[in-house]
């Protein structure tokens, strides 16, 4: 029996004060100085996993590590976060500690490309096809598995000729959206629409799209 938690329930979780959830699961980046501190991190991080007989995602760069927790024995339903992913995440965060590596969770967020569709059945198999991935739920190509960005289709109800049908979303932590657009207007960029504190739609000097999200701390997964 899966023990499924919202996002409060997880950042309210003790010891996971390096971690914030995004689509797909918690996540977090440890800043390690070398690649000998990365690898043993990730052995660490290994045996933990396997102590606890629960997996994360793991990437490996010259100079640091992240991770990327979420309860894959209900994958095929969509994802959610449980209260042992909670766990592993504090016991992940002391062993970066014990090995000197530094998290930076601001280095956290998502990419997500979405897709504005009149027909989305008869889209997604295309894109699917094209970039190698898995149809996923019943609005999205690739999901937690895929090797790049997840893809997501909305529903158009008319043509839009005159406006892009390609976005960009981006989902960061909540600290770090205001941050974001600020850098993005200050760069050239307009604020189209202002939905927030839940989203913001945001373009550049040509018009092309990006919506800046937080993630809500009481989604628990789909």
């Amino acid at each position: 029996m899966v023990d499924v938690i919202t996002s409060q329930q997880f950042h309210a979780a003790p010891g996971v004060e390096d971690w914030r959830v995004l689509s797909f699961g918690a996540a977090t980046h440890f800043e390690t100085g070398s690649f000998a501190t990365g690898v043993a991190l990730v052995d660490r991080i290994g045996e933990l996993a396997d102590a606890a007989n629960h997996h994360p995602d793991i990437e490996l760069r010259y100079g640091s590590v992240q991770v990327r927790l979420l309860t894959h024995e209900v994958i095929d339903q969509g994802w959610v976060l449980s209260a042992r992913d909670a766990e592993l995440a504090a016991q992940i965060s002391q062993a970066a500690r014990e090995l000197g590596a530094t998290a930076d969770p601001s280095k956290v967020q998502t990419v997500q490309i979405a897709i504005d569709a009149l027909d989305i059945p008869k889209v997604r198999p295309f894109w699917a096809a094209v970039l190698g991935y898995e149809l996923f739920g019943s609005e999205d190509v690739g999901g937690p598995t895929a090797p790049g960005p997840n893809v997501w289709f909305q529903q158009l109800d008319a043509p839009r000729p005159q406006r892009n049908r390609i976005h960009l979303d981006l989902y960061v932590p909540a600290d770090l959206a205001p941050t974001r657009i600020e850098a993005a207007l200050a760069a050239g960029g307009t604020v189209v629409r202002d939905n927030g504190p839940n989203w913001w739609t945001l373009a550049d000097p040509e018009g092309n799209e990006v919506d800046i999200a937080p993630w809500p701390d009481t989604f628990s997964g789909w």
